[in-house]
């Protein structure tokens, strides 16, 4: 294991391959600790660091992986400009009391040969997984590795990204993986502006037209409580409303079922509404609850 460079984390370590990672694991079990893994792909913001606090307030210690997944991104994603950096991300996650940080390299997720995919149909059929080829497949093909190289009691993942989290409970039930998948609420910026590491790509002016999509998807939710048998109407409405307050495309605005994702023509609780826009060089997503 290698340690941070700041003389003040010298005691917080990063695990640079899977038998450091196990071994830290090993001795944390050992003591009968309890261990939570929180997957990201660096970039750390402050929805990360919230996700690092509930997994402390459910386990002994915690585990942050740090790793940019080339397999969730498609052809028309620029892997490269993906902005994480280590030191920053390290020095984040170690601040809110993460216990281990695993940085492995991409030979260490994929080696030489690697030819496993992992595909979970159903969940996956709308929303992001027809406007992103391969995406979901990356996903949990990673976190299932992710999973078993760490063994971890729970697993949290992030309400904004809520179809993946759902995705990975699928996974995780299907394949029988002993993980508590737990789900953890969007982190707002003051304007509503849910956070993502994406969010950076975003210039000044940009930054100003994001939050709209939070306010809409908000109007379009309490349309549809009004009137629970136009949701074409509500979101149909709210496409409109986006592309005048500046987004340059609407990949998609549903309301659908919160379980099973299915899109619903009348409210019915439990309900959510999605929405996935573009703006500049950001793709962003947010969904929230009807209630």
């Amino acid at each position: 294991m290698s340690k941070v460079g700041n003389p003040s984390l010298m005691t917080q370590m990063i695990a640079r391959d899977v038998l450091e990672l196990r071994r830290a694991v090993a001795e944390w079990r050992q003591k009968g600790h309890t261990v939570a893994l929180v997957p990201t792909m660096g970039a750390i913001h402050a929805g990360h660091l919230s996700l690092i606090s509930k997994a402390k307030s459910l386990c002994d210690r915690v585990i942050a992986s740090a790793f940019v997944n080339p397999t969730q991104f498609d052809e028309n994603e620029d892997l490269n400009a993906y902005p994480a950096n280590e030191e920053e991300d390290v020095r984040a996650l170690v601040s809110v009391g993460t216990n281990l940080v695993f940085c492995p390299n991409r030979k260490d997720i994929y080696p030489e040969g690697f030819s496993t995919v992992i595909s979970i149909s159903g969940l996956t059929s709308g929303l992001c997984g027809p406007l992103r080829p391969g995406h979901f497949d990356g996903v949990v093909t990673v976190v299932t590795k992710l999973f078993l190289q760490s063994l971890p009691d729970i697993a949290v993942f992030g309400e904004k990204d809520y179809q993946q989290l759902l995705v990975i409970r699928q996974l995780a039930k299907d394949l029988n993986i002993p993980v508590d998948i737990v789900g953890a609420p969007t982190v707002r910026e003051e304007d509503g502006l849910a956070m993502s590491s994406r969010n950076r790509y975003l210039s000044e002016k940009e930054r100003v037209i994001a939050p709209e999509l939070y306010r809409i998807l908000k109007m379009a939710a309490e349309r549809v409580i009004v009137r629970p048998n136009d949701c074409e109407l509500s979101c149909r409405n709210a496409r409109a409303e986006l592309l005048e307050n500046g987004f340059e495309a609407v990949d998609y605005i549903n309301i659908c079922h919160a379980e099973t994702l299915e899109p619903l023509t009348a409210y019915k609780p439990p309900a959510r509404i999605f929405g996935a826009v573009r703006l500049g060089k950001a793709r962003l997503i947010d969904n929230i609850l009807i209630s």
